[in-house]
């Protein structure tokens, strides 16, 4: 495997660990900051706003100015975003510390290109292996991130959870300085004879339908119950200690299955392992209604993990059979502004979800969403080319 896609993958490591760390926390501030219930998740959710609105332009301009040009930036705007969110807690101010959670989403957003600048970097025949790779980056992630939350309590005297962002810019700086030493491709620009399809022929294909849903809904689901958890575990009078244990467990679970994702891919289709990340998406929700304990939240969380893992690295697969290489940036960002937007509703609902429905009728809602995308896997025909 390619130098790049092993340093694209500890950068993937350190994306997910400021993601899991600003899980681990964001709520319980939300929490101390809002007057209003309604808006304890308000800085998650403008976190993934800002995720969304950064999809389509990084994709755009990586194309047109290269990947290592577009990182730099992101890497260079989470820096900014820490130091925002930093002054919000300072002052006890929601909206300041919403402002900074937006900046981060936006670097977040330029990370998720990680994953497609992987595959550039090495030929077709790895690409599943490439994908697998950057995300088993998260491994690292399961045990930084969480762990940074709970040591860097005493770093912030304003706040416990403050102490937070400071190991968030650290981590910002690492990828910043790994971006800059990686080889990464040119940028490649679009040749005036190449066509592009109109995003009305792109999303008439079935491939790409399913391959957007299965991201879409198995990324909002996953932060929807995730995001909730912390909030749910305190209402329960579970300590934040287990709370972060949980998560840390849940991020295993999101990233372990990655050493072999791409191999099942490879021997049993992109298709079946999709089919498998619903059927693992389902028997979370049906642990997280079987009752409010410590292990009910651990195993559910566990499954939760695995079931992203399939749905969104199989689609991530799934989609690259969809365009045209001069179509990359458009099919990209288009991919990644529905999944993240997903998730954007998803962790905007779920505090409201939990104060409004509780833990239970949050969980139910998730099902329908989830068998409407085995069902668009399932329809895709035998023939198509959904193996590597």
């Amino acid at each position: 495997m390619p130098i790049t896609v092993w340093g694209l993958a500890i950068a993937q490591a350190l994306l997910a660990s400021g993601n899991i760390l600003l899980v681990s926390v964001s709520a319980l501030i939300g929490q101390h900051l809002a007057a209003d219930p309604l808006f304890i998740t308000l800085p998650v959710a403008c976190q993934f706003l800002g995720l969304i609105l950064s999809t389509l332009p990084a994709a755009h301009l990586m194309q047109t100015l290269g990947r290592k040009t577009g990182f730099v930036l992101g890497n260079v705007i989470g820096l900014l975003g820490t130091w925002v969110a930093l002054q919000g807690l300072a002052a006890t101010s929601l909206a300041g510390f919403t402002l900074g959670t937006f900046l981060i989403g936006i670097a977040i957003g330029v990370g998720q290109q990680y994953r497609f600048a992987a595959l550039e970097a090495c030929d077709s025949s790895l690409h599943p292996r490439a994908i697998s790779l950057v995300m088993a980056g998260g491994v690292l992630a399961a045990v930084l991130g969480p762990n940074l939350a709970v040591w860097s309590r005493d770093w912030y005297a304003a706040n416990p959870y403050g102490g937070a962002f400071y190991g968030l810019s650290g981590l910002y700086v690492v990828a910043l300085l790994l971006i800059l030493l990686l080889p990464l491709p040119r940028a490649r620009p679009v040749s005036q004879a190449e066509r592009v399809r109109s995003y009305g022929e792109l999303c008439r294909q079935p491939l790409l339908l399913a391959a957007v849903a299965s991201g879409m809904i198995g990324y909002g689901i996953m932060v929807l119950l995730m995001t909730a958890t912390p909030l749910a575990m305190d209402h329960h009078r579970h300590d934040f200690s287990d709370t972060a244990l949980v998560i840390q467990w849940h991020v295993l679970g999101m990233f372990v299955p990655s050493f072999f994702t791409g191999h099942l891919i490879r021997r049993f289709t992109t298709r079946r392992v999709i089919l498998w990340g619903c059927a693992a998406l389902l028997l979370s929700v049906a642990i997280n209604l079987s009752g409010q304990g410590f292990w009910h939240y651990w195993w559910g969380l566990l499954w939760l993990g695995i079931g992203w893992n399939f749905t969104f690295i199989g689609a991530t697969h799934l989609l690259t059979f969809s365009y045209q290489p001069a179509e990359k940036a458009k099919v990209q960002g288009m991919n990644d502004f529905l999944v993240f937007g997903a998730a954007a509703l998803g962790s905007l609902f779920s505090g409201q979800g939990v104060a409004l429905l509780g833990w239970a009728w949050l969980n139910l809602l998730a099902i329908p969403w989830i068998l409407l995308v085995l069902v668009l896997i399932w329809r895709l025909k035998a023939g198509e080319p959904v193996a590597a």
